[in-house]
């Protein structure tokens, strides 16, 4: 059972990475979301699956950890681990708020359909941080591992974060640097970019 649970929250992360990603690169290449549905109806349409890939996402982890709890043995006082697990919980979920309001709709990738848009400020934690929603953004997942005690959770947490790092890698940090480069661009580089959602 608990293999099984493991596999799917595999399975549904890269389905979100994967299709979030294959969605965008066509997008930024052919533009045949927008074309099709133009650009609010083909973002909203976009928006919807998304959060749909992402809502499956964070429910299969939540079921990994909690069918694997109690499976974490590490030699430190029982409390420990648990009271660091919540600091990271609460610590990443500020964070991402404080990114998510900093991005406006650049949460959910829109300047893939309307490249007129601003690129997102480099306030807020973007002022300290590169990218705070693939990084601190991330600590909950492994908090959360924490908490319940799953060694699985904490292995799903680590793939989850490289499997989004490496999303950004291929596909918004190559967007965002065109953006930014292109000549006569109103848009001046900044650290931030615009980093979708992913608890």
């Amino acid at each position: 059972m608990i293999w099984i649970v493991f596999a799917y929250h595999i399975a549904s992360r890269l389905a979100y990475v994967l299709g979030v990603g294959f969605t965008l690169r066509r997008q930024d290449r052919t533009g045949f979301v927008t074309e099709r549905h133009g650009v609010e109806g083909g973002f909203q349409r976009f928006r919807r699956t998304a959060a749909l890939l992402m809502g499956n996402d964070a429910v299969s982890f939540v079921v990994l950890c909690i069918v694997s709890a109690n499976t974490l043995r590490i030699g430190l006082p029982r409390v420990l681990v648990p009271g660091v697990g919540v600091v990271f919980v609460v610590v990443g979920i500020l964070t991402k708020l404080w990114a998510a309001a900093t991005l406006g709709d650049g949460y959910y990738w829109r300047n893939f359909f309307a490249p007129a848009d601003p690129v997102p400020s480099s306030g807020g934690p973007y002022r300290w941080l590169k990218n705070p929603m693939y990084t601190v953004g991330y600590l909950p997942t492994y908090g959360l591992a924490l908490v319940t005690g799953s060694v699985l959770g904490l292995v799903a947490a680590l793939f989850d974060q490289t499997a989004i790092l490496l999303f950004y890698r291929l596909v918004e940090k190559p967007h965002f640097e065109v953006l930014t480069s292109e000549p006569g661009s109103a848009h001046p580089p900044s650290r931030g970019t615009a980093p979708g959602r992913r608890l």
